[in-house]
């Protein structure tokens, strides 16, 4: 019961913030925003897939990678 109610609350709050980030967003630059963007509860669209030298880069190496592809050093 207590995570229906959790569900629910996090469905009210992510439609308020997606209709905040949609008032506020480029229409040129960006796509429109939907609840399930916000929403904890919402299942991911698809996986991200990684290779295995991401897992030696972090784990081993200490260094993050970024969304573009490029590895940076992890600060302390």
């Amino acid at each position: 019961m207590a995570e229906g109610r959790q569900r629910h609350e996090w469905a009210i709050a992510s439609n308020v913030m997606a209709l905040i980030a949609n008032s506020q967003r480029d229409r040129k630059r960006t796509r429109p925003f939907r609840a399930s963007d916000f929403d904890p509860f919402a299942r991911p669209r698809r996986p991200i897939r990684a290779d295995v030298s991401v897992l030696k880069d972090v784990f081993i190496d200490g260094r993050m990678p970024r969304m573009d592809g490029v590895v940076q050093e992890a600060s302390p």
